[in-house]
């Protein structure tokens, strides 16, 4: 399908979180976002930026994503005749690094070109799912006994898999006191980089907790050490900021530094690469998930679609809006079932409309380009 892009929108938003939330890296209490229309003269469609406040996950922040889509990504896209939303992605291969950036408009033409197709972004990206699995990411807390209530209550709720935040200081008590309390709860730990490798002996201690995985432990760019540090723990390693591209994933995978992969929409630059690594897990059975960057309604609703792929066999930091906003930007709000479950709607696009009377009242700038 041909697309000509006629006009963008970017439209920055703030949303207040209903919980703080902390890693490694600090506190969010206040997401700012960027949400991204792109329009033909057909019709519209959605992304968003997943991009942090400050540099700390990656490289880029709300602030430089706005720059480059600005003045590098928009330009190369107005007006120009695209054969697909596939071609996309070449268009702005010249853009080197802010994927992030890159992933806000990407993301947005290929929810367009489901709806111009009249079919569900999950089925026009290969997906064979109707229902997808959820798991939960648990921030550090100020307390063992508010962790071990956080974990009480998602385990009520249903999610199929718990994940928590750790770093130095706070990671074998925490997961000591969750196991004794929940033995068999599929559990992960996320680290965030937080670790260095003359730290294998304390990780080696959480090999008798019977992680999922432990999720980036080294540097947020290494697979060399990675690689020397899954041969000494039996506890998987997944990597999740190392990893950009499908060649990243086959270096990685290649050199023994993980057993599973994270993948994030913005951190690989948008659906285009995330297919190719899709493909090459599937290939060399290889388990993949989808992770989580705060996102609001539309970005959460992209995850949804892309959960669905085929290698994405574990249950993804994909959960119900009201965790994370008191109003969302989707309607309606994404919410998941008592069996942890979010079940996918045959709506064309991603399947959520966007609640623009939330969006405007959060809205603290926006432009359009034409």
């Amino acid at each position: 399908m041909m697309i000509n892009i006629q006009s963008v929108e970017l439209r920055e938003i703030h949303l207040p979180l209903v919980h703080i939330f902390e890693t490694s890296f600090g506190r969010t209490s206040n997401r700012r976002i960027i949400l991204v229309t792109v329009r033909t003269l057909d019709g519209a469609g959605y992304g968003e930026c997943t991009a942090g406040e400050e540099p700390d996950y990656s490289s880029e922040t709300t602030e430089t994503a706005w720059h480059i889509l600005s003045d590098f990504v928009i330009p190369r896209l107005l007006r120009r005749n695209l054969e697909d939303a596939r071609a996309v992605a070449p268009v702005l291969q010249s853009i080197r690094g802010h994927r992030m950036a890159k992933a806000a408009v990407e993301t947005a033409a290929w929810d367009l070109e489901a709806r111009l197709l009249g079919v569900s972004l999950s089925r026009h990206i290969g997906g064979a799912r109707n229902e997808i699995p959820c798991g939960v990411s648990i921030g550090i807390q100020v307390s063992i006994d508010a962790l071990l209530e956080k974990v009480r209550q998602e385990v009520a709720a249903g999610y199929r898999r718990i994940k928590i935040k750790i770093k130095p200081g706070w990671e074998v008590e925490p997961l000591r006191c969750i196991r004794a309390e929940f033995p068999d709860v599929p559990l992960m730990a996320d680290a965030n980089s937080a670790f260095c490798l003359a730290d294998m002996p304390l990780l080696r201690g959480l090999d008798p907790f019977h992680l999922m995985m432990i999720e980036q432990p080294l540097a947020h760019d290494d697979i060399v050490d990675h690689a020397l540090l899954q041969k000494e723990i039996a506890t998987p390693i997944c990597l999740d900021e190392s990893i950009h591209s499908a060649e990243d994933a086959r270096k990685a995978v290649e050199m023994g530094s993980c057993r599973i992969i994270n993948v994030k929409l913005g951190r690989v630059g948008g659906y285009s690469e995330a297919l190719k690594i899709n493909d090459y897990c599937a290939r060399n059975e290889i388990p993949i998930w989808c992770g989580g960057m705060l996102e609001s309604g539309v970005g959460r609703a992209h995850n949804i679609a892309m959960s669905t792929l085929a290698a994405f066999t574990l249950p993804g930091d994909v959960s119900a809006s009201k965790r994370y906003y008191a109003e969302d930007t989707v309607r309606p709000p994404v919410t998941v079932t008592a069996e942890g479950t979010i079940r996918l709607t045959e709506a064309p696009g991603f399947g959520y409309e966007l609640d623009w009377e939330r969006i405007q009242r959060a809205t603290v700038r926006s432009r359009d380009f034409e």
